[in-house]
């Protein structure tokens, strides 16, 4: 809380005589209500012009405004609630992916990086790893219902008739082999680096599969005639890289860059946005194979 302004008629106690006494200090927005609210809980609580708050004597007046602290937010958010709440009733987001719970609005759709993205935007939001679905407080309905068509998008996009579907159409076609090969090449876990730009050895970088460790650079030269499909512009100058995906211990300890990399570049160093999604994403790979662990 803030700065207060003191009506003029409140009880003002010099700030020597506060000083000379145990208590703990307090200060909010003028609210009319809120201190009335205040000197109804705290009613030998007095005004100090020189400390520009409101003093509490007693031993326990900082563990008792704690709680009345957080009273005032509960009672706030459940205001805030309450508004969401009718603001669905009047004007509500009719879909399969969203259902009204009691305390909050439950979303189940299949995986999509972009609703992941659009509801971690939200306030509030929250995945539950149990039910598989997010929590949303009412009160976030507006800034949800404002992302919500592009999260009701991804989420049609990504439903597995649809992919099916898409698979099918993209079957023999020059997309798809590319694909397959981009695909198969990932799977060497090989990159193209030149020769005089080497990345660091042991350290997270971000290639074009995002952020890796190079393990070793074997010298062996690239073939452009081989790769060209899936490294455009790949020459005799690049040999060959070995990575692997980073750990969650090694994306903590990684300093973000402070600059963007320069245009071009064929690896560069993680920025902080590069390296909080990788973080997530390693934290949630390792989880799951020690879930697996017997």
């Amino acid at each position: 809380m803030t700065e207060t302004k003191s009506p003029a008629d409140h009880d003002k106690a010099p700030s020597v005589q506060d000083g000379a006494k145990t208590g703990a200090d307090i200060s909010f927005p003028y609210d009319r209500m809120t201190v009335e609210q205040f000197r109804s809980r705290f009613p030998r609580a007095r005004w100090s012009d020189a400390r520009k708050a409101w003093f509490v004597p007693g031993r326990t007046a900082s563990r008792r405004i704690g709680r009345w602290l957080a009273e005032i937010e509960a009672e706030a958010d459940a205001h805030a609630d309450a508004k969401g709440r009718d603001a669905f009733v009047f004007d509500p987001i009719d879909s399969p992916y969203l259902e009204l719970g009691k305390a909050s609005f439950r979303i189940r759709t299949p995986y999509s990086k972009t609703v992941v993205d659009e509801l971690r935007e939200v306030p509030f939001s929250r995945w539950d790893g149990d039910l598989r679905i997010w929590h949303v407080p009412f009160r976030s309905y507006e800034e949800l219902r404002r992302r919500w068509s592009d999260i009701e998008a991804a989420a049609r996009r990504n439903e597995p008739e649809e992919r099916r579907r898409r698979a099918e159409e993209r079957k023999g076609t020059e997309q798809d082999i590319r694909s397959k090969l981009r695909s198969a090449e990932r799977k060497r876990h090989r990159y193209p680096l030149r020769s005089d730009d080497l990345p660091p050895i042991g350290r997270p970088v971000v290639i074009a599969y995002g952020i890796v460790v190079f393990t070793e650079i074997s010298g062996e030269l690239v073939d452009p005639d081989v790769v060209v499909d899936v490294y455009p512009g790949i020459t005799e100058d690049h040999v060959w890289g070995y990575w692997r995906p980073p750990t969650f211990e090694e994306l903590v300890r990684t300093w973000p860059a402070k600059m963007l990399p320069i245009q071009n570049a064929e690896w560069w160093l993680p920025t902080i946005e590069e390296l909080r999604p990788a973080r997530r994403t390693a934290r949630s790979r390792e989880a799951r194979k020690y879930a697996k662990t017997p």
